[in-house]
């Protein structure tokens, strides 16, 4: 991919970094941002050279402080339209996220300070999240007189519903931590700041060096039972068990087995 004006992107042993570049105004999304991020999850669903992705922020203050409210968003010098009438949406940010654009790739956010309001439509599709000691949560909406809508549907995926209700309700008046959010499984570890890149990047390589089909089935499978009754998501198991089936990869994993292999693993 070419270079981009508000990304950092690099590709690492199978991994796509894809680091927001907006630190000065704390990684917030403008209409190049959003462009940007749909090309990039897009580009990604047919680049074999990845098998992951690690989506981060600039800097150490914030990972995303929703949508640049200062600038206008396409160049227009009027603030953003977010509805053109009551019938026809214009929403800023519907392809922030990979799931949005078609990516089934795995994602691994990695929180690296405040993540707020439109933050959500990242996190809301991600695959995994772990987040920085100093990473806090919380959505602005009503506390400006603003409906907290598509955020909050993103968030019911990943919160306990009074969870979700009280970061919702209480607006800008009160954060998450970054423990409080592990407590509750918004996500799945904190270490220090310092340590961040570095536990993200042991995930996603790991992820990475697996077979793509079975992980990207598996990914499948599993976001299929969010958005299936039970029933249905097991009458579909048999299709995801044969999108990610291949003689090859059975035939080198019973290799691997029979000769006893290890895999070096962390206790978490």
């Amino acid at each position: 991919m070419s270079s981009f004006q508000t990304i950092e992107y690099e590709v690492e042993n199978g991994v796509a970094w894809v680091r927001l570049n907006r630190p000065e105004k704390l990684n917030s999304f403008n209409s190049v941002m959003g462009q940007e991020l749909q090309r990039i999850w897009t580009d990604l669903r047919s680049d074999d050279s990845v098998g992951a992705a690690i989506l981060t922020g600039a800097g150490d203050k914030a990972f995303c402080t929703g949508i640049d409210r200062m600038e206008a968003m396409g160049g227009d010098a009027k603030p953003p339209r977010l509805a053109s009438d009551m019938i026809h949406l214009d929403d800023p940010g519907e392809f922030l996220g990979p799931k949005a654009n078609g990516l089934w790739k795995p994602v691994v956010a990695a929180v690296n300070g405040i993540a707020c309001g439109g933050a959500f439509y990242m996190l809301g599709e991600v695959d995994v999240i772990i987040a920085a000691e100093h990473a806090t949560f919380f959505d602005p909406h009503v506390t400006y007189g603003m409906v907290a809508s598509f955020e909050t549907i993103h968030m019911a995926q990943k919160l306990p519903f009074g969870e979700l209700l009280r970061m919702q309700l209480l607006g800008a008046h009160e954060r998450l931590s970054a423990q409080r959010a592990f407590d509750i499984g918004l996500v799945t570890e904190v270490c220090p700041a310092a340590e961040l890149d570095e536990r993200a990047r042991w995930i996603a390589e790991t992820i990475a060096a697996r077979p793509r089909a079975a992980v990207q089935a598996t990914l499948r499978a599993a976001w299929s039972t969010r958005d299936l009754p039970r029933s249905q998501a097991l009458a579909q198991g048999g299709s995801f068990l044969a999108l990610g089936w291949s003689p090859e990869n059975i035939a080198e994993g019973q290799r691997f087995f029979e000769s006893g292999g290890r895999v070096e693993w962390r206790k978490r």
